[in-house]
């Protein structure tokens, strides 16, 4: 039995001289020292020995455990040291190197119109609000003189929920919403996304953008839609824009009017970007309708108003000469990087 606890501990030395990391160092502590270990498996022979054997053979025992642990101890720290050296020189910084820029975001060019077309109307008095994506049909439509079998809903196919809950076609449910609770002088606009079961090409997609504006106040007539209009296509174009109103039919606003600009490519003359007729239409408007304000409770006697909305994605597209209206949400940081 002595012969076979000096050779533990020389097994044991000798491995622990090989150890090189803490799993290695684990395994010959559990093969040693453990509940099945080799140490272990002589300690239970001991009953086999003389009374006069017994205490010698513990004692020695005793000093070949103590020996182990000892050296197990100090092989725990010299490798706790070099592991703490070796992170240390890993994760070394050089303060003298330079350092590096972290790349930036930028605004999406629909935010950046977006944003400039909010400045343009807050600057001339008006309050931006903003409603629900999911709108009742009531506001959607019916508030706005479109009732159930009103022909002007077959020209917005629309994405319903229920018979009564739909995503928005446009944003003047919210039109709606302000006029319900406000009294005039109302001075708004609404941005936000719409939604409408369109079919995905250059030109169309089932989520798009829109603004649209309100003014309801004593005295409110067109010549105010006009010049209000004007004010907002020369700072959002230039100056030199030119501009042309349209008679056109909403079921919201009477009378109604497209408004086109004058092509900033061809002047007027036709090309391929105005589809040669010199002229490009951004937004539609019309002095709000007299039943409108009366389903908001509003006296058409006394107040008249003006409205106008317009999609965001064009007038983008018409601003950085873009040809197609899906590579905004594309996601495209080839096509994202260039403004």
């Amino acid at each position: 039995m002595k012969d076979a606890l000096e050779k533990i501990k020389q097994e044991a030395t000798l491995a622990l001289d090989a150890c090189c990391n803490m799993k290695e160092l684990d395994d010959i502590r559990v093969k040693v020292l453990g509940k099945k270990g080799e140490l272990t498996a002589i300690l239970k022979q001991m009953g086999k020995l003389s009374a006069e054997e017994r205490p010698v053979m513990g004692q020695l025992a005793n000093e070949v455990r103590e020996a182990i642990e000892n050296s197990l101890s100090q092989k725990l720290t010299t490798l706790k040291a070099d592991f703490l050296e070796h992170q240390l020189k890993s994760e070394r910084i050089d303060v003298t190197m330079p350092g590096s820029v972290p790349t930036l975001g930028k605004p999406h060019p629909l935010t950046i119109v977006m944003d400039e077309i909010k400045e343009i109307f807050l600057g001339m008095g008006f309050n931006v609000e903003n409603g629900p994506e999911v709108e009742l049909d009531y506001y959607n439509f019916e508030a706005l003189n479109m009732p159930q079998d009103h022909p002007a809903r077959d020209t917005q196919d629309t994405f319903y929920i229920t018979e009564n809950i739909l995503l928005r076609t446009q944003t003047s449910p919210v039109q709606i919403r302000v006029m319900e609770k406000s009294e005039p002088p109302i001075r708004i606009i609404s941005p936000g996304r719409v939604y409408r079961s369109d079919a995905i090409d250059a030109t169309h997609s089932p989520l798009f953008h829109q603004i649209e504006g309100l003014v309801v106040d004593k005295g409110i007539t067109m010549a105010d839609l006009k010049g209000t209009l004007e004010i907002f296509v020369k700072r959002l174009y230039g100056e030199d824009a030119v501009v042309r109103f349209r008679p056109h039919h909403f079921a919201f606003t009477e009378p109604s009017a497209e408004v086109d600009i004058m092509c900033f490519s061809c002047q007027g003359e036709g090309c391929r970007l105005c589809k040669g007729e010199g002229w490009i239409e951004i937004l539609g408007c019309g002095m709000v309708h007299p039943k409108v304000l009366q389903n908001c409770n509003i006296d058409p006697e006394v107040y008249s108003g003006f409205a106008f909305g317009l999609g965001l994605e064009r007038v983008v597209m018409r601003r950085f000469n873009i040809d197609d209206l899906r590579m905004f949400f594309e996601n495209d940081l080839r096509f994202l990087d260039q403004f």
